[in-house]
């Protein structure tokens, strides 16, 4: 039997439960700046809320024309900037414990005064710790929102996306069209050149689709070999198009696998978003044209006929 070690009572005396609420309340209400700022900076974590609000605590102390701030996070450019002009530049780099949160950029037509920049680093001091939160939290969200091999978006952001795009298309009559597509044969290329290989292979085939398809759509690793394309403002017949493209890009794919060749090709099936339609009904259609595509012989794009 196990002994569990008895709890020891603290002998200290009690909080005084009145001195917490005086000093509570001091927080709440202090009109100094860098503990309104760290006050304001916690209620939070929206990395763009937050620079909002230095840029305006930070206009209260020091006046500036421009405020900008740039980082990548998650392989993802993130860019903030507030007001115009100013020649003169003050230019801080974010660093905390080792790790890089960015780049912060004020700009003035005045000169900045020696005195300006020491109290702009204190700001920025008393800013860096819930800004470096914030990051990471968007470094988390999307991390949940990727696939880890192919570094797209993975079926739960699709799934996200689709249910977006289902509200849309009812509420507004958007068009919105699905492609799911899967790589033929790719069991093959795992057996007979093993998985290093075959991961290769997908994560060329996310690249080429993504140089295959607009601005405007999205490519989503579905799940296995599968892969989803999302194309707004987009009916069948230019679907089609980009389906044929991304077939067209997927088959110029070449891997030298030491004195062999390797290539492959993809299947496409699409299907136009009807009205009142959930997502797994119209995930359900476009995974039906695809199996078409699968079964009339690979390599080939198939659309789920919609009625009216």
């Amino acid at each position: 039997m196990k002994n569990t070690p008895s709890i020891q009572r603290t002998t200290k005396p009690p909080v005084n439960l009145a001195e917490i609420r005086q000093a509570f309340q001091g927080w709440s209400n202090s009109p100094d700046p860098l503990t309104r700022l760290t006050r304001r900076l916690s209620t939070t974590l929206s990395l763009e809320t937050q620079l909002g609000i230095l840029a305006e605590e930070l206009g209260n102390a020091i006046p500036f024309d421009t405020l900008s701030y740039r980082h990548t996070i998650a392989h993802r450019d993130f860019v903030f900037a507030t007001g115009m002009g100013g020649p003169h530049q003050c230019e801080y780099r974010l660093n905390l414990e080792g790790f890089f949160y960015g780049t912060l950029t004020l700009n003035r037509r005045k000169r900045f005064t020696d005195d300006e920049l020491q109290a702009i680093e204190m700001i920025i001091s008393a800013a860096i710790f819930p800004l470096r939160n914030a990051c990471q939290y968007i470094a988390i969200e999307q991390a949940a929102l990727t696939d880890a091999l192919t570094s797209i978006p993975n079926k739960r952001a699709l799934d996200e996306h689709l249910q977006r795009a289902s509200s849309l298309s009812d509420r507004h009559g958007e068009e919105y069209t699905l492609i799911l597509c899967d790589l033929d044969h790719f069991k093959t290329v795992n057996d007979q050149h093993g998985h290093v290989v075959g991961d290769h292979l997908l994560k060329l085939t996310a690249e080429a689709i993504e140089n295959a398809i607009r601005n405007s759509d999205s490519v989503y690793r579905f799940g296995g070999e599968e892969f989803a394309i999302l194309l707004p403002h987009t009916g069948e017949r230019e679907a089609r198009d980009v389906a044929d493209r991304v077939r067209n890009a997927v088959g110029d794919i070449k891997i030298d696998c030491g004195g062999t060749e390797l290539s492959v090709t993809i299947s496409c099936g699409l299907a136009r978003h009807l009205c009142e339609e959930g997502p797994s009904q119209w995930i359900a259609r476009a995974d039906e044209a695809l199996y078409r595509a699968k079964a009339q012989g690979r390599n080939c794009t198939r659309v789920f006929a919609s009625i009216g």
